[in-house]
């Protein structure tokens, strides 16, 4: 604003010399008008009078000196005039100017010293009505004060008239405790953290759940590098045995051989990963008390990638070697050779990471075996670095992917190169892609879970700080089975109750009854086994049959056959006929006289034929059959009875045996269980002996702790009746500031 007011001034400077100078130009042109009018008349007049005109010029020059002279002095004056008067029009312009902004300037200022002294005002009322009220209310905090300090008063005798009860009960209470710890508690096991150790700690079924949903999150992401794992090293393999040299057209290296005989046992040390995962993951159930010190299944989990990383490390320097005589060889570009050296320090890091995963695991699977080679301080640290590794894991992976793609794109650009080798690095950029993702869910799922498992993994008994050892652990276990069982028990309702009386002798009964479960299953065993014999050989008679059926039909094909080509043949064997017939008469009457024997394991049976002439008919012979057959199968009939008889027999008595010895070795366990119980009576006598000494030591230091709680609230009356008086102090200080 002021540069523009200076402007406007310099502006109005200028346009007034600018009418200042065209008020004069008009004047000088108007002058010399004048002159030039009066030149013309002279010259008029100087063509008349020639002479006069030199006389005339004479006298108008002078005059011209003169009117020149005089006209000079009129300019210089009226131009000192002209800058007497701008001059003082600007120094009063100046002035009025300042004294303009001078006067702007004093109004702010009285403004402003106006408003402070408005908000003073304010200021200075709104705090004389503050402390006026800050006055009414000390004035009636005084007066609730008075009234809390008789209260006070009261409640003090109260207190001491409870006291008095308190010291009464307790010291009737001490007694009756101390009668039941005499007579009831041998001993208190939450003193010792050893005896601790073996109490069941409160059961958390909502961190079960989430540490088994954690689980199952953590196996899935295993399985996937797993596989991943898996398809790396096989398309490794098909890779080193495809480039540089092809092993279908000619010998690869004995390196490449080497390394690619190793790949190939790659499953053997990756799914052992799957598995003791797997198996951890099954070992985490709700019913168990999930911590470091029970997750037994951890130690084989960090065994088996111990084994891996053993894998890792054997085939590494196969696996540097063949980059390095991959670089070597001719196909090999000076890009591709610098793909190799990353990949060669790329391979490196990659077991070293491997290396502290192993390391870190092995740290959390030693609370399960040896709890001192771990502190539950470490925990938090330990998980840390498993974190930070896995993210390191994840960097490396990032980097041998992109390396491995840069190399791949540089070796289809090879004139050697094949669609094999083409689609064997798609192949192996794609395994490396999924491990990459892999572990990316894994580190990332272990940082965002990270609270979760230090928190959770490191809880233990009621009172104790940890557990003393993996045995006291599974010991614990044991017990938390032992409970919930019993508890489901009290849940299930109590069916109809035997007498124990009668209980006990079904119970002798069974034990020995001949008929026990176990000869029972035995002989279902036995007939199950004669069954199975007797299946055999009716399926071996069945593919007998059926062979002699097929071969009967053979027979009678190749007897039809056969017919056509015996015709001439039959006319020569009817002459030969009669003297065959007339010999199986003889051989018939030979057999007929000779007697038929038929012997069995019981005796001799011989049939005595009747010979009647040589005409014996047909339907004798068969009835003669029908009687020997009918003799034979009576006689299978009642061996078989009595086979039967003897087998029934014999079981029996193999049961009465076997039901003798069991009431044997059940009176010899009775009998040493009643002489373990007679050891373990002494001892508890023993023992009970000494327990109560301890009880009466344990007695004493509970009377010590009750008198120091009777002497901590009397120190508690005296302090309340300090506080008391203080409260009296400040309100009496306050009614004199309120005055």
């Amino acid at each position: 604003q002021e540069q523009l007011k200076m402007k406007d001034q310099s502006l109005r400077k200028l346009q007034q010399e600018m009418d200042s100078l065209t008020f004069r130009n008009q004047q000088l042109a108007k002058r010399v008008e004048l002159l030039q009018d009066e030149l013309a008349l002279s010259e008029a007049r100087g063509k008349k009078n020639k002479k006069s005109v030199e006389s005339s010029s004479q006298l108008s020059q002078e005059q011209k000196s003169v009117f020149n002279e005089d006209l000079q002095k009129k300019i210089e004056e009226n131009e000192r005039l002209h800058i007497l008067f701008f001059e003082a029009d600007e120094q009063h312009k100046r002035l009025e100017a300042e004294l303009r902004s001078r006067l702007e300037v004093l109004e702010t200022d009285a403004a402003q010293h106006q408003a402070v002294v408005d908000s003073l005002t304010k200021k200075y009322t709104e705090t004389i009505e503050k402390l006026q009220s800050d006055k009414a209310k000390l004035e009636i905090k005084s007066q609730t004060l008075e009234r809390e300090a008789k209260d006070c008063r009261l409640r003090t005798e109260e207190c001491q008239q409870q006291l008095k009860n308190l010291q009464a009960a307790l010291g009737s209470r001490l007694e009756e405790s101390l009668c039941i710890i005499n007579e009831k508690v041998p001993f208190n096991d939450t003193r010792s953290s050893r005896y601790n150790a073996l109490n069941v700690p409160l059961h958390n079924r909502r961190n079960q759940l989430k540490l088994r949903d954690l689980a199952g999150q953590a196996m899935a992401f295993v399985q996937e590098l797993v596989t991943a794992l898996l398809n790396f090293h096989t398309y490794t393999e098909q890779k080193v045995q495809i480039f540089p040299i092809d092993s279908a057209t000619d010998i690869i290296s004995p390196l490449n051989q080497k390394f690619s005989q190793y790949l190939h046992e790659n499953a053997s040390y990756v799914r052992p990963l799957e598995e003791g995962m797997l198996r951890l993951f099954e070992s985490i159930t709700e019913d168990t008390v999930t911590v470091l010190e029970t997750t037994v299944k951890l130690k084989a989990f960090s065994e088996h990638l111990a084994s891996y990383l053993g894998f890792l490390r054997k085939i590494l320097p196969y696996q540097l070697k063949s980059l390095e005589e991959e670089c070597e060889s001719s196909l090999c570009t000076a890009a591709l050779r610098a793909r190799n050296m990353e990949l060669h320090r790329d391979m490196k890091r990659l077991t070293a990471v491997f290396e502290k995963l192993h390391t870190y695991v092995s740290l959390l699977a030693l609370p399960s075996t040896r709890p001192e080679g771990l502190l539950r301080t470490n925990y938090n640290s330990v998980f840390t670095n498993i974190a930070a590794s896995l993210h390191g894991f994840h960097d490396i992976l990032k980097d041998i992917s992109k390396h491995y793609s840069q190399k791949a794109a540089l070796e289809q650009e090879v004139p050697t190169a094949t669609q094999k080798l083409i689609t064997t690095n798609d192949c192996i950029l794609s395994s490396v892609a999924a491990l990459t993702n892999g572990a990316g869910k894994m580190a990332s799922f272990f940082s965002n879970n990270l609270d979760h498992f230090t928190t959770s993994l490191s809880y233990g008994p009621k009172g104790g700080a940890e557990f003393i050892s993996p045995l006291s652990a599974e010991c614990m276990l044991q017990y938390k089975k032992k409970a919930a069982a019993y508890m489901k028990s009290l849940k299930k309702p109590c069916a109809d109750s035997v007498p124990y009386e009668e209980a006990l002798a079904n119970r002798r009964v069974l034990l020995s009854s001949t008929e026990s479960r176990e000869g029972l299953a035995q002989q279902v065993q036995q007939s199950l086994e004669k069954i199975a014999k007797l299946e055999q050989e009716k399926e071996h008679w069945m593919l007998e049959a059926q062979l002699a059926k097929i071969k009967l039909e053979k027979e009678n094909q190749k007897l039809k056959n056969s017919l056509s080509g015996h015709l001439t043949e039959t006319i020569q064997e009817c002459s030969v006929l009669p003297n065959i017939a007339e010999q199986k008469k003889e051989t018939t009457e030979k057999s007929l006289r000779e007697p038929v024997k038929s012997t069995s394991l019981v005796r001799n049976l011989t049939l005595r034929v009747p010979i009647r002439g040589t005409n014996c008919s047909a339907p004798d012979v068969e009835s003669r059959e029908d009687l020997i057959k009918t003799h034979y199968m009576a006689r299978i009939a009642e061996l078989t009875s009595h086979l039967q008889l003897a087998d029934s027999k014999s079981v029996h008595f193999h049961a009465e045996c076997r039901a003798l010895a069991k009431r044997l070795s059940l009176a010899e366990k009775s009998k040493e269980s009643l002489t373990e119980e007679l050891k373990l009576a002494s001892q508890n006598i023993t023992r009970l002996q000494a327990s109560r000494f301890l009880c009466n030591d344990e007695l004493m230091t509970t009377k010590r702790s009750y008198e120091d709680q009777l002497s901590m609230m009397s120190d508690h009356l005296c302090s309340m009746n300090e506080t008391l008086t203080k409260q009296r102090e400040e309100i009496d200080t306050l009614k004199m500031t309120s005055k």
